[in-house]
């Protein structure tokens, strides 16, 4: 289920953006930056979301987080959602036949620990939504004697080789997504496999753990265990300390053969066929050249051509600033930037934004600068008066001016990003 290392976020947005943008209203900062998409590996079924199950425009977080309608995540509603949004649709694979959503649930029954279910549901590849395809899961609640607890797996097909499939087998940048522990291991048979222990919100509230294990194979198939220490995901009472199954279980269920077995009968996601343009440059390397005076860089991204971060501090705290750039989101620019917006001599539109921090983490506050080139080419900085977005505030405003943001946010050197 998941959110941000490389992916293809600038076109892929850009079709959500095309297929969904006149059904809804923008919010424009919610624009501004992916590094959640990259981190939040707390999905496995994120991929999906980020390859066209976004159902409108307005759900993608300034911290990059891909949200589905229904709040935050990707629980039954929303991989419907993304399953059945038209930029996600996927051809019938006829040569396997199809499995029902009951046969996905058995299945995860048979392979869990003996115990006490309730709450079934799920979705086979049998059961088109509107004329499309879409990716199975199943989930049950489920009581070793101890605590009811929410599980689901689900299965997707990717296009081996690909970004998404090298992203899968990575831990999240703990800038972007807060978590307990983390491990990326290579199986004897070419497999990735990470498992995280993790929140299912960002600012840990209410004690809702959230423990995922996704495996890769070399194939393709994509298997994302999720597993809760509450009956549901969201907005339900912690039954228990922790999830059901350890990092071993959580191995076993994700590397059974019968998930494989069943995979056959998922078609492969067509948004994974091609890997993404070649881009140079990195975004958080520029973004540390520019970084203005008497700011000490203390940390940064990965080399990344479309986004980046640098945390920097002048004494006073740490500060995290980081930097979205888009080639061409000309097709969206009316929808991105309102009559507020200035526009510069060159032709250069501007937005500004000031507003609290996305997480949920009480003192937070994220400046935003907003700018798109006559050409298309969209460059958005923001900063937070914190290292990271899910950790307390170490300041009382960001280390960067609006000024400032705006002084790199319109800096030719992105124009040499590709």
């Amino acid at each position: 289920m998941s959110v941000p290392d490389h992916d293809p976020f600038e076109g892929q947005l850009a079709d959500v953006l095309r297929d969904t943008g006149a059904r809804f209203e923008t919010d424009r900062e919610s624009l501004a930056a992916r590094g959640e998409t990259r981190g939040r590996r707390l999905r496995s079924r994120r991929r999906a979301a980020v390859a066209g199950g976004v159902a409108g425009v307005a759900l993608v977080g300034l911290g990059g987080a891909l949200l589905l309608p229904g709040g935050l995540g990707d629980g039954p509603r929303q991989r419907e959602a993304a399953a059945t949004h038209p930029s996600a649709r996927t051809h019938t694979d006829t040569s396997a036949a199809s499995v029902s959503a009951d046969d996905f649930v058995r299945t995860l029954k048979k392979l869990l620990p003996a115990g006490r279910f309730s709450g079934e549901q799920g979705r086979g590849t049998d059961t088109p939504v509107a004329g499309n395809s879409v990716a199975p899961y199943a989930q049950v609640v489920y009581d070793d004697g101890r605590g009811k607890a929410a599980v689901s797996v689900s299965l997707t097909r990717l296009k081996p080789g690909t970004e998404e499939a090298r992203q899968d087998a990575r831990c999240p940048d703990r800038v972007f997504i807060a978590y307990d522990a983390c491990s990326a291991t290579k199986q004897a048979d070419g497999s990735s496999l990470v498992v995280l222990k993790g929140y299912e919100y960002p600012n840990r509230r209410g004690g809702t753990k959230l423990w995922t294990a996704d495996l890769v194979t070399p194939q393709g198939v994509h298997v994302g265990v999720q597993e809760w220490n509450a009956a549901a995901e969201k907005d339900a009472p912690v039954t228990r300390e922790e999830p059901p199954l350890g990092s071993e279980a959580l191995t076993k269920l994700v590397s059974a053969r019968e998930w494989l077995t069943l995979a056959a009968s998922v078609p492969v996601d067509p948004r994974t066929n091609a890997a993404p343009p070649a881009r140079a440059g990195s975004v958080s390397a520029t973004l540390a050249r520019m970084v203005p005076p008497g700011l000490k860089v203390v940390a940064k991204g990965s080399a990344d051509p479309g986004f980046g971060y640098v945390v920097v501090d002048d004494g006073r705290g740490r500060s995290m600033v980081q930097v979205n750039v888009q080639p061409d989101m000309r097709d969206v620019e009316d929808q991105l930037f309102g009559p507020d917006a200035r526009t510069l001599p060159d032709g250069t539109k501007v937005a500004v934004h000031r507003r609290p921090g996305e997480k949920g983490i009480d003192g937070i506050v994220m400046w935003t600068v907003d700018t798109i080139r006559p050409d298309g080419r969209r460059v958005v900085i923001s900063a937070f008066n914190a290292g990271t977005q899910n950790t307390p505030a170490t300041r009382e405003a960001p280390a960067l001016t609006l000024k400032q943001l705006e002084r790199i946010a319109t800096d030719p050197k992105w124009l040499t990003l590709g």
